[in-house]
């Protein structure tokens, strides 16, 4: 396939942003002299459009359809007002927010230009903040839907659009979550229909600037989530990984009394290009270096690490006999949920919830405190919607503390909860890793280790979900596997969804499905290792079992898909 100049030529021609037309202009001239690179690249970002679903659109930037530019985001703008206006007439009112990657904050002025120009109601935010910060505006100010720029923790290349719903385009159990099925395609189709962004009116004022008044109220829904007088003496290393969560997370630690948080000063300050790390995600290897430098300069209790949309909340603990480990998503999960069980038990209600790819230790610890647990598909738009939810989480360190006020992953609400934690384990005699230690004892270990494969050629995530649904996986590390689901079929409790789960006799747990932001095939894996007589001094022990058998599902598993 050879790109189409002519299609090329109009598009630069109804291009809004002259720096992509002349990006592409010279890649064009360069193309037509013989540049087979240039032609190669034309051809990809004129393949086809970026998708609009319910992730939004996330993609890397550049001119072209297939990009993150202001020509795509512009249509995905009208779209959306063309849908909330064909639903609700005009009047309707969209909150809007940024981070600081580039073209953050120009996408988020076009989108509130086109809002006002089409009859809408728009309020954008008054500089980069957090994503939290956003999803709280949208239930805060009734909205009828959100927008926020940002690709999270994505390469420093991307940039992306996350749309939410609330106030009369959606029931009280989404108002405030990201979209889901049918409002995606409804959307995507209104973004279809579109020819020319030429013709799309955006207006030169008319929106209005959100006051500090919301950020305060943000702030201090995060800092009630700590009793007052709760919060002890905690020497914290806090790290915003070059995004936009240092001062609303700083602000919200220390108006609930954890007043000894000293900031990775090196990446404090919102960078775009990232340039301490590889990947601007706290799970990547080698993120936490610098957090763990300042932690062992200061003797610091816990290190906490936002993402840079501040959605995302990683720790690490000092460990007894010297260093540092980084906990896992799960095991933040848990923590957390059994911090949270015992109060909502007894209040007499209460669910917990998490995706199918997290841990199951969170179903056990909601039934040991009486409390109903749900399972979903992966991702917040799912889990934020759960009918009576106290608590949620899912491993690629999501975590929703606050679900009535926030409908989403809050980075910055679950650094205070496990500040809390920290505080108040600390106050018995205890530490975050007694408290595993407790959970394994009651629970068992639930000893995961995951398998991500990333790709350039996105046809092999496709094979390799084919050849998982041919059936020639049998066992795992020994045991036959019992149960074979295909997750794209659905189920009463599930919606269809491309991936597969396998569980073994011996209890072992495989999910696998492609990545829904990123070029990745993900695999989830858990292996279960019951303490004997929950004897605390058997732990280690049970975790070493668990630990070795998980690692070889592991191995079999990547031998079986031959990476």
């Amino acid at each position: 396939m050879r790109y189409d100049e002519g299609y090329i030529q109009s598009w630069i021609e109804d291009d809004p942003d002259p720096i992509t037309a002349k990006e592409l202009t010279d890649m064009l001239a360069a193309a037509k002299g013989g540049d087979d690179g240039a032609a190669a690249e034309l051809t990809d970002r004129f393949s086809g459009t970026l998708q609009f679903g319910t992730a939004g659109l996330r993609g890397a930037l550049g001119g072209g359809p297939n990009r993150m530019n202001r020509a795509v985001v512009i249509r995905a703008a009208k779209g959306l007002c063309n849908y909330l206006k064909n639903s609700i007439g005009d009047g309707f009112v969209v909150t809007i927010g940024y981070d600081a990657r580039h073209g953050s904050k120009q996408f988020a002025e076009d989108t509130a230009a086109i809002v006002t120009a089409s009859g809408g109601i728009a309020h954008l935010m008054p500089r980069t903040l957090p994503t939290p910060v956003l999803a709280f505006s949208v239930r805060d100010l009734d909205a009828d839907a959100g927008v926020m720029v940002t690709a999270s923790h994505n390469p420093p290349q991307d940039n992306g659009y996350k749309v939410y719903l609330g106030g009369r385009m959606v029931d009280e159990a989404g108002r405030g979550a990201q979209i889901v099925e049918p409002h995606d395609a409804g959307i995507a189709a209104e973004i279809a229909r579109i020819e020319r962004v030429a013709d799309i009116e955006r207006a030169d004022s008319g929106w209005h600037l959100i006051g500090e008044d919301l950020i305060d109220r943000y702030i201090e829904r995060a800092i009630s989530l700590v009793p007052k007088g709760r919060a002890g003496s905690l020497k914290v290393v806090l790290t915003a990984m070059h995004g936009v969560g240092a001062e609303t997370c700083m602000r919200a630690l220390n108006g609930a009394g954890f007043d000894d948080v000293h900031l990775v000063a090196e990446q404090a300050e919102p960078d775009p290009e990232f340039p301490t790390v590889n990947f601007p995600n706290p799970e990547e290897p080698g993120a936490l270096d610098l957090s763990f430098a300042l932690a062992k300069k200061i003797g610091a209790d816990l290190i906490i690490a936002n993402d840079p949309d501040a959605d995302r909340c990683s720790a690490a603990i000092p460990l007894r006999g010297g260093g540092w480990r980084q906990l896992t998503g799960d095991e933040v999960g848990q923590l957390l949920g059994e911090q949270v069980a015992p109060l909502a038990a007894l209040r007499g209600e209460g669910v917990l919830a998490c995706s199918i790819v997290s841990s199951r230790m969170l179903g056990k610890i909601a039934s040991s405190h009486g409390l109903n647990y749900v399972e979903t598909l992966t991702g917040f738009k799912w889990i934020s919607r759960v009918p009576g939810l106290t608590y949620g989480y899912e491993e690629a360190l999501g975590y929703c503390c606050d679900p009535q006020y926030v409908k989403d992953k809050d980075g910055i609400t679950a650094s205070v909860r496990l500040c809390l934690l920290a505080s108040d384990l600390a106050d018995k005699g205890l530490t975050i890793e007694d408290q595993l230690d407790y959970l394994s004892a009651r629970h068992g270990v639930h000893a995961t280790n995951p398998l991500t494969v990333r790709v350039k050629d996105l046809s092999l995530i496709g094979e390799a979900m084919a050849k998982l649904r041919g059936g020639g996986l049998s066992e795992l590390a020994g045991s036959p596997i019992v149960s074979v689901e295909d997750l794209s079929e659905g189920s009463k409790d599930l919606p269809p969804t491309d991936g597969m789960r396998f569980i073994t006799e011996a209890n072992d747990r495989v999910i696998v499905r492609p990545s829904g932001t990123e070029p990745k095939l993900k695999c989830y894996l858990e292996s279960i290792v019951k303490v004997p007589d929950q004897d605390l001094a058997l732990v280690a022990q049970s975790r070493d079992q668990a630990t070795e058998r998980v690692a070889r599902v592991r191995a079999d598993l990547a031998a079986f898909l031959g990476v």
